[in-house]
């Protein structure tokens, strides 16, 4: 529609120019420029009109997903619509700053427009379905390790990959691919995040010569209490990975003994 008028207005300006030019009198020299003028103030209402309408099919989109985190495309495909005229339009709303593209089918609001900050859990988990937020980043979510974790880390059975925005994911076996929960977040946000005792255990599992004593003294292991260590023994024996064993009893021993010191000193 905007390309068809914009053809229109200069074939019309074309002509009159060309009017202009030709012998005449001046009556036909003063019809052509009102014609101008008025073509002029022609296009310039139908950009405006369509400015305008612009404006008022992003307040639906706001009305619609406005007290949304996320948003897919497919949200705004209901009904009798063009699904070309969608992504055209998403694509100049991102254009202007006014939704930001996370990966193919997936938005977010941006601000001031964005009502509910999406959480970085939320986002990994939309990112890459079928994940969930794991090792530092999962460990410092439930406090610990002492160390904020600047990206949000997962795990998935997929290829692994990095995403804009700091989100990494690396790859698991199938048959490691356990001992996660679903965890509210928020009123309206919650994502799937691996289990202290198997947050740990995929960062054992994902990180060279870390079942040393040395790498594990370097994590700074904190608030043992919320460890769940007949979990963690259960989750290194069904892994059968001499590996997780060993880092098993390792946090088991440390908590131990924190709980005997813990006792001594009371």
């Amino acid at each position: 529609m905007f390309l068809y008028i914009l053809k229109s207005y200069f074939t019309v300006l074309s002509e009159n120019c060309e009017l202009r030019y030709k012998r005449g009198t001046d009556e036909i020299t003063k019809n052509t420029l009102q014609q101008n003028a008025q073509t002029k103030l022609i296009f310039v209402a139908l950009i405006c009109r369509i400015r305008h309408n612009s404006d008022m099919k992003f307040e639906s989109l706001l009305s619609l997903v406005g007290d949304q985190p996320l948003f897919e495309t497919g949200l705004l495909l209901a009904g009798d619509i063009d699904p070309n005229d969608i992504r055209r339009q998403l694509s100049r709303w991102v254009n202007t700053g006014k939704i930001r593209q996370l990966r193919r089918g997936l938005y977010m609001l941006e601000p001031p427009y964005q009502n509910v900050t999406p959480h970085p859990f939320l986002i990994a988990n939309a990112l890459v379905p079928g994940s969930y937020v794991s090792e530092q980043s999962a460990l410092a979510y439930y406090g610990m390790i002492p160390e904020y974790a600047p990206r949000t880390l997962s795990v998935t059975t997929l290829r692994p990959s990095e995403w804009n925005g700091g989100f990494s994911f690396q790859h698991i076996a199938p048959h490691f691919y356990f001992g996660y929960q679903f965890i509210t977040l928020s009123s309206q946000q919650g994502a799937f995040i691996a289990k202290p005792e198997k947050a740990l255990l995929d960062l054992i599992h994902l990180t060279p010569r870390s079942d040393s004593p040395e790498y594990l003294s370097q994590l700074r292991l904190q608030n043992l209490e919320k460890m769940d260590l007949v979990q963690l023994h259960e989750f290194a024996e069904r892994a059968n990975k001499p590996k997780w064993k060993r880092v098993a009893r390792f946090v088991i021993e440390l908590a131990e003994q924190e709980e005997s010191d813990y006792e001594e000193l009371t």
